[in-house]
């Protein structure tokens, strides 16, 4: 886990399911709100720990729709997975919710979404989890 600072939103364009199977050239966003009374916990319960989708994004070069969604620049927490497969959903819940204490333990004010960014990259799938934090110097530059 890391202190990132995004300089630039990325914009991706709002699809309505994730595919299936993860193309090798395809990236995806996923953007959740995370329940308030769980998001501040350092002990989150992880069947209660998210409220629900609020949109699943598909990176599409010079795409000049109106439905586009995006990752807002600012200072996220940041943490990266790379391996042979996508992970499923209870990996990288796992990831948010270990995200999740570390920066309670390094007491950052995190908002209360999730952003999920998944790539292929370097012959690996990516998972990377993104939660803006409100306090704190960033110390990556993206």
């Amino acid at each position: 886990m890391m202190n990132m600072n995004l300089c630039h939103p990325l914009f991706f364009k709002k699809i309505d399911n994730m595919p299936a199977i993860m193309p090798k050239n395809g990236e995806f966003l996923l953007c959740f709100k995370i329940n308030p009374s769980q998001s501040r916990n350092i002990e989150p319960d992880p069947e209660h720990f998210l409220e629900n989708l609020l949109f699943t994004g598909q990176k599409i070069d010079n795409d000049q729709s109106n439905e586009q969604v995006k990752l807002p620049l600012g200072h996220y927490l940041f943490s990266q997975f790379r391996s042979d497969a996508v992970l499923n959903r209870d990996e990288w819940l796992n990831l948010a919710i270990e995200q999740q204490k570390d920066g309670l333990w390094e007491r950052n004010k995190l908002s209360d979404l999730l952003y999920i960014r998944f790539l292929y990259e370097d012959n690996a799938f990516v998972t990377q989890i993104f939660r803006k934090i409100s306090n704190g110097v960033s110390h990556l530059r993206y």
